[in-house]
């Protein structure tokens, strides 16, 4: 009775400690740690099934990890075709009714109590083998499934020379792998909660109140440890003309078409936030780059901006912590800067961007080469 007693506070805990995670990597470190726990192992694997891809993706290891092994492995990722046993859990339906059982594996090749999985081979060689690299004796394999389709794995082992798991391990392992799916449920409905709080229905990109968090993050970085921040604020010329004329569903392709373009150019920049500040304008928060590397990407989205099929292309403002602005305390200081010299972009019609603490470096379309405006001109009708 007392065995029963134990297993049903593992089950709470690994229930309620879920429950308590606030982002994806901290649920699924909870599941990790609470099924090993929970099964007596020494070490436990959380992996998720990549229909497209055909592959299962590690998203954690926990507990007693080898030097191979990262905590959150980035590229730790196998083929569904090298697992024989997963073909009966990873289709579209759970077909058979209730939960796919779970089933154990042995350093030895053979089958262990809990058996395998239903009309599976009798083991699968990629597991024994990687059992016996990595030093352990054997493991127990639980099919987790979601919203009634397979979703992946939760793997636990134990050490060589400790007990085997058997077929009561196997059927535990069975209800764990079902606490998992729906703490993993409530972290997918929480992170929805969060996508729609912090991202721009329209565009999918960041919001402004996604900006002003990042952006006080990256401020306390700078004075810490000196990162430089730098902003790119732009508005969206001809917006207006085009809601005009075309109607605002035309209009909304041409914030949608510019939100791509501005995610294109911040994935140039490591880390950059693109985000929609609110109607016509957008901006990017980048973390780290160099000033003069921002700039080149804000040029190069300008660039683009300005052939797009509507519109007027952007008025493009930057200010960076890398360039000589004074000092930057605060968030309102450093938009402040942006827009500013985003004004004087508007202004002076530059076809480039403005850059804060870099007097004269406004480029009018007046100015520019007559072949670059007109190719500009015969590219306005093309999509980038």
């Amino acid at each position: 009775m007392g065995g029963d007693d134990a297993r049903l506070r593992a089950v709470v805990s690994l229930a309620q400690t879920m429950a308590a995670a606030y982002t994806p990597r901290e649920s699924w470190r909870a599941a990790a740690l609470g099924a090993c726990e929970a099964l007596g192992g020494g070490f436990a694997a959380l992996s998720v099934w990549e229909r497209d891809r055909g592959r299962l993706r590690v998203l954690v290891n926990a507990g007693r990890r080898d030097e191979a092994e990262e905590e959150f492995p980035e590229r730790e990722v196998y083929p569904v075709h090298q697992f024989p046993e997963i073909t009966e859990f990873l289709h579209e339906r759970w077909a058979g009714g209730g939960e796919p059982d779970a089933w154990v594996e042995t350093a030895d090749g053979l089958p262990g109590a809990g058996g395998p999985a239903r009309g599976a081979r009798p083991y699968c060689h990629q597991r024994v083998a990687a059992l016996r690299r990595r030093g352990r004796g054997c493991c127990v394999v639980a099919p987790i499934v979601l919203h009634g389709r397979a979703w992946g794995e939760l793997y636990v082992a134990r050490q060589a020379g400790e007990p085997v798991f058997d077929r009561d391990d196997a059927n535990f392992a069975t209800v764990l792998a079902a606490v998992v799916a729906a703490g993993i449920a409530q972290t997918e409905r929480l992170e929805e909660v969060r996508k729609l709080a912090f991202s721009d229905p329209l565009t999918g990109l960041a919001n402004r109140r996604a900006v002003d968090i990042r952006l006080d993050e990256a401020l306390e970085r700078h004075r810490t440890e000196g990162a430089v921040v730098s902003l790119v604020v732009c508005d969206l010329n001809g917006l207006k003309a085009v809601n005009d004329t075309h109607g605002h569903a035309v209009g909304d392709r041409l914030l949608e078409r510019f939100g791509s373009v501005l995610s294109l150019c911040g994935a140039m920049l490591p880390d950059a936030l693109a985000a929609r500040l609110g109607g016509d304008e957008f901006c990017l928060l980048v973390v780290g780059p160099g000033a003069d590397d921002v700039v080149r990407v804000a040029t190069e989205l300008c660039e683009r901006a300005d052939v797009l099929e509507l519109g007027d292309g952007v008025a493009c403002g930057v200010a960076s912590t890398g360039d000589p602005i004074g000092p930057v305390r605060s968030a309102r200081r450093l938009f402040r800067l942006a827009d500013a010299a985003q004004y004087r972009a508007k202004a002076a019609r530059s076809v480039g961007p403005v850059v804060a603490g870099r007097d004269g470096e406004v480029i009018r379309l007046a100015d520019s080469p007559p072949k670059a405006a007109h190719d500009r001109r015969r590219l306005r009708g093309q999509r980038p």
